[in-house]
């Protein structure tokens, strides 16, 4: 069953180790992040209550999709705008016996970094948790090479784009979880932003997209727009 089609099929983690060839203890890593997602959300809004039945293709699928389009030696992940986890934590969990992969998750929420920390800790997934504004903690000089930046629903790509540039190197693939005006949005970055994109179909929205963005590099005075 291939991953970029089957996740409107995926009910739970039987499905989803199927779906993403993963192994039993990812399973149970993911199981437990679904427990402290469920019981942290009593008080703290996380998610959107109507999605917390479907967190295993909502939410994990929706995350877990975008390994498939990173470099296959991708170590040095940045998830920015981490909230609840989506994709940052998943991927990191999906990372977790890849040598030296580490994943830097920036939120600024103290109580949702406080979360992160503590699924982290349960389920012992490589991150690094900054509680910190994403334009003070995502800089090269501050966290080094990055292969991959990743991002779901933080903001317009123009935004998105200005928040990643600090950490982009010409190496560094940007990984973007997009809805339906995702083309109208590389087309509005272009203005500011010169770059190489590629939009993929979501495999857990129908209308959702994955924008990827390398070789990322702020426009001249008098470069075409």
């Amino acid at each position: 069953m291939s991953a970029r089609t089957a996740a409107a099929e995926i009910s739970g983690p039987e499905d989803f180790a199927r779906t993403f060839n993963v192994s039993r203890e990812t399973i149970d890593k993911l199981s437990t992040y679904e427990g402290l997602l469920r019981q942290w959300q009593k008080t703290i809004n996380l998610v959107a209550p109507s999605t917390l039945d479907a967190v295993w293709s909502r939410h994990f699928a929706d995350s877990a999709q975008l390994l498939a389009l990173a470099p296959p030696d991708a170590k040095r992940w940045l998830d920015l705008g981490s909230g609840a986890g989506f994709p940052g934590l998943v991927l990191a969990i999906m990372l977790a016996n890849r040598e030296g992969a580490k994943v830097t998750l920036i939120e600024s929420d103290t109580r949702k970094a406080a979360f992160l920390a503590e699924v982290g800790r349960r389920t012992g997934a490589p991150v690094d948790i900054r509680p910190e504004r994403i334009e003070k903690a995502a800089t090269q000089s501050k966290l080094g090479a990055v292969d991959v930046i990743t991002a779901r629903a933080l903001a317009p790509l123009p935004r998105l784009l200005e928040l990643a540039a600090p950490a982009f190197s010409a190496q560094t693939t940007g990984l973007f979880l997009k809805g339906r005006e995702a083309e109208t949005e590389v087309d509005a970055a272009r203005a500011r932003w010169a770059f190489e994109a590629e939009l993929h179909p979501s495999v857990s929205d129908a209308g959702g997209r994955i924008v990827v963005i390398r070789a990322l590099e702020a426009k001249t005075e008098g470069q075409p727009r």
